[in-house]
């Protein structure tokens, strides 16, 4: 049952796999600095997490945990909002256990047609080749949300392997950025 065999083969130690049940984990940001900080990592507020950062958070816990709350100056445009603190977006990236980082990315799109505007223009971003994406927002929206799966790094995790690029079907490497 659910592939156990194959992750043998693989010589895959599954003791961390099992414990990957809900529920889940839940820190925010701020929570996320302290830690590093208490790791002896130097970051300050605002700054994004590379993936020595997501390990070492990740180490603080036995299973994928959630961080939540993000700075919104280091997040997608398109990101709701925290109403409560607005330098915060609601999002959350989910943190893979044994240093293969962050493996889902999701959050609350901004759905008010002005708030987007304004936040497209916050980052500089050029109108035209999203006015699409606004027309999406510009008679109304509702509430809503998305998510990405970094599929590759979600095989890495699981199998055990190495490296990412031993999950990706044709790796772009140094001499060969063609499939």
């Amino acid at each position: 049952h659910n592939c156990k065999d194959e992750l043998e083969i693989l010589e895959r130690d599954t003791t961390n796999l099992k414990k990957v049940s809900p529920p889940f984990e839940r820190i925010t940001y701020d929570e996320a600095i302290k830690l590093l900080k208490a790791d002896g990592f130097r970051i300050e507020w605002g700054e994004d997490f590379g993936g020595d950062e997501e390990t070492a958070i990740s180490s603080h816990f036995e299973k994928p945990v959630f961080v939540t709350d993000y700075p919104r100056k280091i997040k997608a445009f398109y990101m709701k909002e925290n109403p409560e603190r607005p330098e915060l977006v609601k999002c959350a990236d989910l943190l893979a256990t044994e240093g293969y980082g962050e493996i889902i990315g999701g959050s609350q799109r901004e759905d008010d047609y002005d708030k987007l505007l304004a936040r497209m223009k916050e980052f500089g971003l050029p109108i035209e080749p999203y006015q699409w994406y606004l027309d999406l927002r510009k008679y109304g929206s509702v509430p809503h949300s998305g998510f990405g799966l970094g599929l590759e790094r979600t095989i890495a995790w699981i199998t055990g392997i190495s490296h990412v690029r031993e999950a990706i079907p044709f790796p772009r490497v140094l001499y060969r950025i063609y499939p």
